[in-house]
């Protein structure tokens, strides 16, 4: 373990956590402007745009990468149109990566933030109505408190999901060292190459990270809870 520690190249740790945390605060906004927008709507176009939004969950990972290649590729019109009039580039890039990680994680936040919406009692909303309070502030003043709870586990969970993102990110943003390889995408080079410790000396570092991200949400959970009366 001395020598693999002494040996070690940390950069896909490094690149694993800004990615997680800058994919994981655009899911929250994204997320939650996604329930919020979902809840204006009658029955059928509601099933339909909350099939859409939730398939990167059921998805393949590989599937959804491909989806990215056809959107992101230079040789593709809208990824080509980036790249010469914005410079932007995410196909084998750290861009790319923040990419396939956010489009991955987003349905966990969202679902998360709509199961929260839905617990907020209407009532509340309607008092604040009734003292005069705009549509805006009473959803930041008091449904998102209300529903911090659950926001608060969708953006631990889509947290985890960001960070141990691979089939997508290995699509789009490729393997390269120091830039684009992940944690999770170390750990499958390394098997690859027959450096089976280095290899598990990751797979240890992403079980611990997923244990402590379960743990944070089985607190938050537990604060959420009690107050309330549970069957024992």
């Amino acid at each position: 373990m001395a020598e693999i520690l002494e040996t070690i190249d940390w950069s896909p740790l490094f690149i694993s956590l800004k990615t997680g945390i800058l994919a994981t605060v655009l899911a929250f906004f994204a997320g939650i402007a996604a329930a919020r927008f979902i809840m204006k709507l009658n029955n059928t176009a509601k099933a339909v745009v909350d099939g859409l939004l939730t398939l990167p969950l059921v998805l393949p990972p590989t599937v959804a990468g491909f989806f990215l290649l056809l959107i992101f590729s230079l040789r593709r019109p809208f990824g080509k149109y980036l790249y010469t009039q914005f410079d932007i580039k995410m196909v084998q890039t750290w861009p790319g990566c923040v990419v396939a990680a956010l489009v991955i994680a987003f349905p966990l936040m969202y679902r998360n933030a709509r199961a929260a919406f839905e617990q907020v009692d209407v009532n509340v909303i309607y008092a604040g109505r009734t003292l005069g309070m705009s549509e805006r502030k009473i959803f930041w003043k008091v449904v998102v408190p209300m529903a911090a709870p659950g926001l608060a586990s969708g953006t631990v969970l889509a947290f985890a999901r960001a960070i141990g993102e691979y089939g997508a990110t290995s699509m789009l943003a490729g393997n390269i060292l120091g830039k684009t390889r992940t944690v999770s995408v170390a750990i499958a080079s390394e098997v690859a190459a027959g450096n089976w410790d280095t290899a598990a000396f990751w797979v240890c570092v992403i079980v611990i990270l997923s244990f402590l991200i379960v743990a944070l949400i089985n607190l938050i959970s537990g604060k959420n809870m009690k107050n309330v009366n549970r069957w024992m």
